[in-house]
C-alpha cells in the first residue's frame, strides 16, 4: 500500500515501517502482553523495511542509549524538520517504542522534539493508541478534539 501513496523509495520504506509498527503494537495489545522495550519493538519492525536510510536510522533508534538527551536523539534520527520519511519515521518509532504504554508521555515527548509536530504526533499517537486503547488518551484531550463525522461509531468524550 505504501507504493500507492508514496512515490519515493524512502517514503515507501517509511510507510512500511509505520504500518508494521502499528501491527506490532496491535499484536502486543491483543495478546495482552507487556509493552516491549524500544529495542525489542523496533527489532520487530526492521526485518520488513527495505534497505534504505529509514532502515539505517531505525537501527540507530533501536541501539540508542536510554539516557540519550532529546538533542542527541534528534541529531541522530531527525524530527521531521526536513519533511521526509527518513527524517520523521525513525524518530517516531523511537518515541513510540520508548513510550508504548503511556500515550500522554509519548505525545508530549514527541511534541517537545519540535520539527514536524503534527505529522510526528499523528504517527506516534496512532501507534501508541493501538496498544493503549482510547482510554489512555486524557479525557481533557478527547473533549477538546474536533468533532468526528456522524458515520463513525463514537466512544464517549
Amino acid at each position: 500500500s505504501s507504493e500507492v501513496t508514496h512515490a519515493h523509495p524512502e517514503g515507501i520504506a517509511g510507510g512500511i515501517a509505520v504500518a508494521v509498527a502499528a501491527a506490532v503494537a496491535a499484536r502486543a495489545a491483543e495478546n495482552k502482553a507487556a509493552a516491549p522495550d524500544r529495542a525489542a519493538f523496533i527489532d520487530q519492525v526492521i526485518p520488513y523495511v527495505p534497505e534504505s536510510e529509514v532502515r539505517s536510522k531505525l537501527n540507530r533508534a533501536r541501539d540508542m542509549g536510554s539516557n540519550t538527551p532529546m538533542d542527541g536523539v534528534i541529531s541522530q534520527l531527525g524530527n521531521g524538520s526536513e519533511i521526509s520519511a527518513q527524517d520523521t519515521v525513525p524518530f517516531c518509532l523511537w518515541a513510540a517504542g520508548e513510550f508504548l504504554s503511556n500515550y500522554e508521555r509519548a505525545l508530549v515527548t514527541t511534541a517537545h522534539a519540535r520539527g514536524d509536530i503534527d505529522t510526528n504526533c499523528a504517527i506516534v499517537g496512532g501507534i501508541v493508541a493501538v496498544y493503549t486503547g482510547i482510554d489512555a488518551i486524557p479525557m481533557l484531550w478527547r473533549g477538546a478534539r474536533e468533532p468526528l463525522p456522524a458515520w463513525i461509531d463514537q466512544p464517549s468524550a
